[in-house]
Formats: C-alpha cells, sequence, structure tokens
C-alpha cells in the first residue's frame, strides 16, 4: 500500500546478463559495458525500450551494495498508447550475487508504495539474502527519485509535516492537502511535460518486461512486497514470459486494493495483535480488554483531542502535536508504536499518559522532502484503487470494521485521508476495469504475511491463491508490514523457495510465536 497511506530448473540466461556475472567484481559504479535493446512492449508501440549502462546514483546516505553494482538506466516510452510518446528514464542497479558461483536466474524487486524510494530498501534486500545465491535486479518504478522525470511532490512532504499540529480530519487539514496535492500537479503538469496518465501498474509493469528483454534474462524470479507485490501480480498476467517464481510479500491484491480493503485489513491485523496478547497470561491479565480501551480511547480523542508540545524521538525543538481519534488510528496501523508496546501505550493513554503515542505523531514533523513519489502515488491510487468505491462506501467499510467508532474516523480510510478529493484534483482516468483482474498462472507463487500486518491483512493471500494453481501460502506470527527484512525464519523461507520454488522449506514457522508484550506496572 502507499508509505503516505497506505509505508517481501532455470533456463539458461541471455548474453547480456552473462555480460553482467562473467566479469568478476566491477569497480565502484560501474555497469554493463554495451547498450541493450528490446521492443517495447504494449499497443501502440512508438519506440523501442533500451538499457543503457552509466553511474549509480549517489543518495546522501551511501549504500554499500552499490559500491560494486552495476547501474545503468531503462529507457522506455512514457505512454506506450501513444506512438510518439516521449521516453523516460528508470534507473536500474544489478547487485552481484554474493555466492562464488551464483544461479542463473537472478531476482528482481518490486518495490512498495507505490512512490516509495526504491533505492534505500537495497540494504535491507542484501541484509535479508535476497543477493547470497543470486544476482539482485533493483529498478526505481517509474517518477521514483533518481528516474527522469522524478515526481516527487515536495508540497506534499510540507504538508505532513506540518500536519501532526493539526486536527486529522478537520476542513482545514482537508484543504490544506487539497492545496498542496494541486500545486504538485500544476508543477508537475506544467507545459504538458508531464502524463500522469501513464505512470500505472500497466506500464510499471511493460517496464520491468522491456527491462528482462533488454539485460538478455532468460528467466528471473520476481520478488514484490506491498504494492510491490500488486505489480508483481499485474506483469505475472500480462507479461508471464520469462517468469519463473514469484515471491508475494504482504500481498495487495489487483482485484481487492481500494479504501475499503484499507478497513478491512487494519481490523484483520488489530484483532490478531488483540488475540496474541489474550493468549499470553501476562499480557491478558495487566490488559484484559483492549478492544474495548482501544474504542474508548478513540471516541474521547475524537470529541476532545488532546495538544501537546513534544520533542521528536529524531531530536530537535519540541513541536506541536494534536493527538484525536484518527491520529491515533493511522499511528497503529502505521506502527508508529512497535507492536510489543501497544497494549502499554494504550493502557498509559487511558490512565492520562499519551506521551508515547504523541513522541510517535511528532516524528511525523520530520520529512525527506523530494524523496517519496506522490506523482506516481497519486496517479495509481487514482486510476486503480478509488474510483469504483465512493465515500459512502469507506464510511460503510469503517462501520462494518469498528462500529463504535465516531463517523469522521470511520469515513477516512487509514492512512489515506481525504482520497476521495484528492483524486478529483489529481484528475486521471479511471482503470479499475483493467486492473481489477486475478492472475492466474501455474508459476509458482509463495505468500509471506505477518499477522500483525494492519495495512494488508493476511486472509487476502488466501484469496489471492485461489487462482495460483502452485502457490505456498506462509503466515508469520507477530510480524506487521514487510516481513522479510523483519523475519530470519520467512528468509530462510524465501531462500528455499528460490531454490525450488514447487516445494519450498515451511519448517521454521511452526516453532514462531511473536515478542512478548511489554507489561508496565498499575
Amino acid at each position: 500500500m502507499a508509505e503516505h497511506g497506505l509505508r517481501n530448473g532455470a533456463a539458461a540466461a541471455g548474453a547480456a546478463l552473462a555480460v553482467l556475472t562473467a566479469l568478476g567484481p566491477a569497480p565502484a559504479g560501474a555497469a554493463p559495458p554495451h547498450t541493450a535493446t528490446a521492443t517495447a512492449t504494449g499497443p501502440g508501440t512508438a519506440a523501442a525500450s533500451r538499457f543503457v549502462p552509466g553511474p549509480c546514483p549517489a543518495p546522501p546516505e551511501p549504500i554499500e551494495a552499490l559500491a560494486t553494482a552495476r547501474c545503468g538506466v531503462l529507457e522506455v516510452p512514457e505512454n506506450r498508447a501513444r506512438p510518439g510518446s516521449r521516453t523516460i528514464r528508470l534507473a536500474v542497479a544489478v547487485i552481484p550475487a554474493a555466492s562464488a558461483e551464483p544461479a542463473r536466474d537472478p531476482v528482481v524487486f518490486m518495490s512498495g508504495g507505490p512512490g516509495g524510494e526504491t533505492l534505500d530498501d537495497i540494504p535491507f534486500l542484501v541484509d535479508s539474502g535476497l543477493n547470497r545465491d543470486r544476482d539482485l535486479i533493483v529498478m526505481a518504478q517509474r517518477g521514483n527519485l533518481y528516474d527522469q522525470p522524478n515526481l516527487a511532490c515536495p508540497e506534499l512532504d510540507r504538508f505532513h509535516a506540518t500536519s501532526v499540529g493539526l486536527p486529522s480530519y478537520a476542513p482545514d487539514t482537508r484543504r490544506r492537502m487539497l492545496d498542496a496535492a494541486k500545486q504538485c500537479r500544476d508543477r508537475l503538469t506544467a507545459a504538458g511535460t508531464t502524463d500522469l496518465s501513464a505512470y500505472n501498474s500497466t506500464e510499471n509493469a511493460a517496464d520491468f518486461a522491456d527491462l528482462r528483454t533488454a539485460l538478455g534474462i532468460g528467466q528471473w524470479n520476481v520478488y514484490g512486497h506491498s504494492y510491490g507485490s500488486n505489480l508483481a501480480l499485474t506483469y505475472l498476467r500480462l507479461h508471464p514470459e520469462g517468469i519463473r517464481s514469484v515471491a508475494l510479500d504482504s500481498i495487495a491484491p489487483a482485484p481487492s486494493v481500494s479504501l475499503p480493503f484499507a478497513w478491512a485489513s487494519a481490523r484483520e491485523g488489530l484483532d490478531h495483535l488483540f488475540e496474541a496478547c489474550a493468549a499470553e497470561p501476562a499480557c491478558r491479565n495487566r490488559y484484559p480488554d483492549l478492544p474495548r480501551t482501544l474504542d474508548e480511547q478513540v471516541r474521547r480523542l475524537e470529541a476532545k483531542p488532546l495538544t501537546l508540545d513534544v520533542e521528536p524521538p529524531q531530536g530537535g525543538k519540541p513541536v506541536k502535536v494534536v493527538l484525536d481519534g484518527g491520529a491515533l488510528v493511522n499511528l497503529l496501523v502505521a506502527k508508529a508504536i512497535p507492536f510489543a508496546d501497544v497494549p502499554a501505550a494504550l493502557d498509559e493513554l487511558a490512565r492520562g499518559r499519551p506521551e508515547r503515542l504523541a513522541r510517535a505523531r511528532a516524528a511525523g514533523s520530520v520529512q525527506v522532502t523530494g524523496q517519496t513519489a506522490h506523482g506516481l502515488t497519486n496517479s495509481v491510487v487514482c486510476s486503480e484503487w478509488v474510483p469504483d468505491h465512493s465515500p459512502a462506501d469507506v464510511l460503510a467499510a469503517g462501520r462494518e470494521a469498528f462500529p463504535r467508532w465516531p463517523e469522521p474516523v470511520q469515513a477516512q480510510a487509514p492512512q489515506l485521508a481525504f482520497q476521495n478529493q484528492v483524486c478529483r484534483v489529481w484528475n486521471v482516468p479511471d482503470r479499475t476495469a483493467v486492473q481489477r483482474v486475478p492472475a492466474v498462472s501455474s508459476v509458482p507463487v509463495l505468500f509471506l504475511n505477518g499477522t500483525f500486518d494492519m495495512k494488508t491483512g493476511t486472509s487476502w493471500a488466501q484469496q489471492t491463491a485461489r487462482t495460483l494453481s502452485r502457490s505456498t501460502t506462509v503466515r508469520i506470527p507477530g510480524i506487521g508490514h514487510w516481513v522479510v527484512p523483519q523475519s530470519p525464519c520467512a528468509q530462510k523461507v524465501l531462500a528455499s523457495f528460490l531454490t525450488r520454488p514447487t516445494a519450498p522449506d515451511t519448517g521454521c514457522v511452526a516453532g514462531l510465536r511473536w515478542e512478548p508484550f511489554t507489561i508496565i506496572p498499575k
């Protein structure tokens, strides 16, 4: 889901990949030594896509794996359905395998968001062993940081930084958010230079299909998390050629993702967390009725918000923080409080000690301006997630999930406030008819979901698996969104799946439990 709404026997590889893998260690920033071309994928194609070697990006915080990576850009048409469409450039990094004898089928990563900064994920992927036995290919989805164009919206970043001091769902807060969205859209589309309708999952999937061809890769394995799992399923449906296996972390299935989906997932994740506390004697005895406590605090804070001056956890001067019912819900869904501390935080809040939650809220005042591609986020969300559900549908879903909460909270999907209004400003075509289609495939698929995930509930994996005949579903207790970097067991399961896609070893899951909950004195 959106980071702001909603922030894981091979055929012989082709000649270009042989060049990538056979040269031995590459110097820092090195890239494949020649340009590779692929026929652009899609109707009305006017130009070929091609991979152009070049230096690796240089993030402000150096990424160690990029020192030996081979980098470049994939040049693709912005809109494949429009002959003569301009060319855009997507940053690509190939992280070499740690093994001296790597497998010939690499792993390609599809990041979450949409719009999250992809290269920042590389350290988590490497630490999780994604390049242990295979090259790891990372491409920034169109519109990302280090792409041309970059669809960042510093206007929205600045809004989010100040919003911690505003009531979550007040009219003035909505006005400020819509103004920021309009300013960003106007800037991105000035002089008609950016076709926002082309920043969607169909074009994203075609970019990855063109990348495989341009690099000369015969087969590869796909690993996507959150929105990346949605994209991976779209890719599997539209471009199944050359896919050896697909691993889906924190599944966000294309036929189901919507604003009401967010409410169902929040309910499921919270239920699992509360059930885990009830199953743990110390937690059950100290916090005997967490669902009631949460209901009471959401109602109380929405009726009488708290305003505090709080120092952000990152340091710096205290900032004004408004803690209301909507803020409490969004903090929980975003995992702004570690799961082990949630019962304690709710108990403290009920006893007049909101400091823990207020500090978590204050953290949002420190934003990295220009890093998130909100332009991609809104183009995908507004064309694929929002159009076929009305505000009344969102309210109905909120009432069904949490019937005792106030209507202003129920009316806004968690972490996707005012999205219907934002989408009227963003004004991209409805694509739900072409996107809400299940993938039907016999390609081996692995689902990895965390039971405490409040963004993409675990039950969606079982539903999605119905049309994927060779799928394996794994639930990791006590883990939230993006499972693999947080769970050594999930890393073992994924490694086993990449080795034997039809028979992964899931034995480590049986002995897992969640981290014990924090018990504070009464």
